[in-house]
């Protein structure tokens, strides 16, 4: 019988070198099975055959005593499911515990987006020196292109095409690559960088596309740093941060009539069902714009709240 530590130790080896699946994706998993195994170990079970539904659903029963979102929960329990199922096709398990589970119910939370002005407010936010020149670049094209944060840092000098506005963009899930595209004002930023900023910034030949101020790549982190000093001039209603311009990429396409196809496309989705949840924050921006700016919107409200 194997160790369960040693199965999910294996497992993850499996992730890097098989699925090819990112640094953060297998620290991700390696983290909640460690939690679930620290569990196990607490309740006597060390081998993976060890581990039982009844030991399983104790453990779920925990993290929901514990108030963990229906949303961890579920992560969690999809992390082990994928373990044992692993396990089995690897003949290293004979049994799944998780097979007659299923994962916990779960409210989708509705993406924020920023309004037009307040991402023009951001946009003039960073200065005039090389990094500022940088952050420029950087805000631009998360907007413009949809891009997430570690598509953005993994991104090399030759991924760009200036004429066509076409970057060659490496997915963080699979290995996969594909083509995104950014428009006039993404356009002159990273013009304005390339010719003027990184050239300061650089240090020593690199490929890399953005750098930090020792003259490598900047990481996930560092792109995360530079929304904490300009996030407040896009104003308190929300707190901006990179995933913030993926969703108002999408939500100001959809909302000036681009097709839902094509928005999965840009966004780097593998299924449409992903995309589809930007469709109702489209409804509600609208609904609002309409109960602001109708004439009539707010006197029937009133109307009827005098009947009332």
């Amino acid at each position: 019988m194997i160790v369960l530590d040693d199965l999910i130790d294996r497992y993850l080896q499996s992730l890097r070198s098989v699925r090819r699946a990112s640094d953060h994706t297998v620290a991700a998993y390696g983290a909640d099975l460690a939690a679930f195994a620290e569990f196990a170990e607490q309740g006597g079970a060390v081998s993976a055959e060890d581990v039982t539904l009844v030991l399983v659903r104790a453990y779920l029963a925990r993290l929901a005593e514990a108030d963990y979102a229906p949303a961890t929960v579920a992560r969690r329990l999809s992390a082990l499911r994928s373990l044992y199922r692993w396990g089995k096709r690897q003949g290293l398990t004979t049994a799944d515990p998780t097979r007659s589970l299923r994962s916990p119910r779960q409210r989708r939370k509705l993406p924020g987006a920023l309004r037009p002005a307040e991402v023009e407010a951001l946009m003039d936010a960073p200065g005039a020196t090389p990094a500022g020149l940088r952050d420029r670049a950087i805000l631009e094209l998360l907007y413009g292109s949809g891009l997430r944060a570690s598509e953005l840092v993994a991104l090399d000098v030759g991924d760009v095409d200036m004429v066509a506005r076409e970057l060659r963009v490496r997915m963080a899930k699979g290995g996969r690559q594909r083509m995104a595209l950014f428009g006039e004002p993404a356009g002159d930023a990273l013009r304005r960088y390339l010719s003027v900023g990184r050239p300061c910034l650089a240090r020593e030949p690199s490929g890399a596309l953005f750098l930090n101020k020792l003259g490598g790549r900047l990481s996930d982190r560092g792109v995360r740093r530079l929304f904490d000093r300009y996030a407040s001039a896009a104003g308190e209603r929300l707190k901006a941060t990179p995933h913030t311009l993926r969703h108002t990429f999408a939500t100001h396409l959809l909302a000036n009539g681009a097709d839902l196809r094509s928005v999965q496309h840009l966004l780097g989705h593998a299924g449409i069902g992903t995309t589809q949840i930007y469709t109702h924050l489209t409804v509600d921006h609208l609904r609002a714009e309409h109960d602001r700016a109708h004439p009539l919107a707010g006197a029937v409200a009133g109307a009827e709240d005098e009947e009332e």
